[in-house]
């Protein structure tokens, strides 16, 4: 895939990982499409939930209910659309252990049954292999513009791990794809984790944003609650991060 020619700054400075335009507002087919599946599939759901942080949501994102062949192929197909339309650059895909082992494998299905782009991907281990071929990484060994494959972040613990173990191997990191950005901040700032991420200079692709769902919401999408919307807004008010 070719490089996007941007700097790296300008090129993470939203949702897409690319540059903002008018375009950005609509919401598109993968889009609608990863919906309707997290819907179907109670991924997405909405109420009253509270939240490990403490705070109470409208909504709640589940990506361990992607439980099905059906679902994960769907949510595979989603990641690869997002990324492709994001223009990232990259190598080779990585999962992080135990999470993203299903996340990376399908999305390197997807790009190659639906895009042509037929690329490596591994995931580590969370313990060392003493025997056998040994080692933490499976699959392809990590090199050149890794990009890590996650549901979400909250604290980013996990994409720190996974940066260190790319790095480590002599590889960089390319960026962070995700299913879904809340676009709320930290206890401790008014930035989200994934805005964070992209302070850091580190690109972060999502299939769905907050601002995503809301003007889903707005325009009717996959049967949301009807009162979806307002309730979004107000949580995005309440808690809504400052690079959201």
């Amino acid at each position: 895939m070719p490089g996007t020619g941007l700097p790296a700054k300008l090129a993470c400075d939203c949702p897409g990982g690319r540059p903002s335009t008018t375009e950005d507002t609509a919401i598109h087919d993968y889009q609608r499409e990863f919906i309707e599946l997290a819907l179907r599939h109670e991924v997405l759901r909405f109420g009253r939930f509270t939240l490990k942080s403490g705070r109470e949501s409208p909504y709640f994102f589940n990506a361990g209910r992607f439980d099905t062949g059906a679902a994960i192929a769907g949510l595979g197909r989603a990641y690869a659309a997002a990324l492709v339309n994001s223009a990232v650059p990259f190598d080779m895909l990585f999962g992080p252990a135990y999470k993203g082992i299903p996340l990376v494998t399908a999305t390197a299905a997807a790009l190659a049954r639906d895009h042509g782009r037929d690329v490596p991907y591994a995931f580590n281990r969370k313990e060392a292999k003493d025997h056998g071929e040994g080692g933490l990484i499976v699959g392809r060994g990590l090199s050149g513009r890794v990009l890590i494959v996650d549901d979400v972040i909250t604290a980013g613990t996990a994409i720190r791990e996974s940066t260190a173990l790319i790095e480590t191997s002599g590889a960089r990191v390319a960026g962070v794809l995700l299913a879904l950005d809340r676009q709320e901040r930290g206890a401790s700032g008014e930035r989200s984790a994934v805005g964070t991420l992209r302070a850091e200079g580190i690109p972060a692709v999502c299939i769905l944003t907050l601002a995503d769902l809301i003007r889903a919401a707005e325009a009717g999408v996959g049967n949301l609650p009807a009162d979806a919307r307002s309730a979004l807004e107000r949580y995005r008010a309440a808690y809504g991060a400052s690079d959201g």
